[in-house]
C-alpha cells in the first residue's frame, strides 16, 4: 500500500464559527482561509504543518442532530493528533480542562493520550509517543489501558521530550 499518512480530515459541524474558535483557541490550529468559495466552510492548519490544511469544517446548521457513531450508527470514532513534546500535552490538558472539553486521559504503554470533545461532541485524541530509544520491554508488552499520570510521565521523560522519535518521525 502506498498510503503513508493522513493529509487532512473534514468534519460536518453545526456552527462553523464556533468550531473555528474551538480548534483555533483551544488546540492552536491556524485559520488558513474562509469559505468564500464554499459558504459555511473553513480550513485550518495544525501548528508546524506544511499542509494546505489539516482540518476542513463544513457547517450544516443548528438543526443537525448529534452523531450516533458508535452508539446507533457506524462512523468515525475519533481522530488522533500527535504533539511534539510532553510539555505540549500538558499545556493542552490544561486548555482542554479550562474549556470543559477534556473527557479522558489514558496511558496505553507506548503512548500517552488525552481525549477531548469539540463543540459538536465529536471526539478527538491528542497523543505523545515514547521515543524509540526510551521504550522499555514493559512499555512494549503492556496490555490494557491505565489512567494517565501526566506529572509522573513528565518526571520520567521531561517536558521537552520529543514525541515518537524513531517511531512516527525520523530519528
Amino acid at each position: 500500500m502506498a498510503i503513508f499518512r493522513l493529509n487532512h480530515a473534514v468534519l460536518y459541524v453545526r456552527d462553523v464559527a464556533a468550531s473555528v474558535a474551538f480548534y483555533r483557541d483551544v488546540l492552536g490550529f491556524g485559520y488558513t482561509e474562509t469559505g468564500d468559495a464554499i459558504p459555511g466552510a473553513a480550513f485550518l492548519r495544525a501548528p508546524g504543518s506544511t499542509n494546505d490544511h489539516d482540518l476542513g469544517l463544513f457547517q450544516i446548521g443548528s438543526q443537525a442532530g448529534p452523531s450516533g457513531a458508535g452508539r446507533t450508527t457506524v462512523g468515525l470514532y475519533h481522530l488522533a493528533w500527535e504533539v511534539d513534546t510532553l510539555g505540549d500535552l500538558e499545556d493542552l490538558a490544561a486548555a482542554l480542562s479550562e474549556h470543559g472539553a477534556l473527557v479522558g486521559a489514558s496511558d496505553h504503554g507506548t503512548t500517552k493520550s488525552l481525549y477531548g470533545k469539540d463543540p459538536d461532541g465529536l471526539e478527538f485524541e491528542i497523543v505523545w509517543i515514547i521515543p524509540a530509544d526510551l521504550l522499555t520491554d514493559e512499555d512494549r508488552t503492556r496490555t490494557g489501558i491505565a489512567r494517565l499520570n501526566l506529572p509522573a510521565e513528565i518526571g520520567k521523560y521531561g517536558r521537552e521530550a520529543r514525541s515518537g522519535v524513531g517511531i512516527s518521525r525520523v530519528g
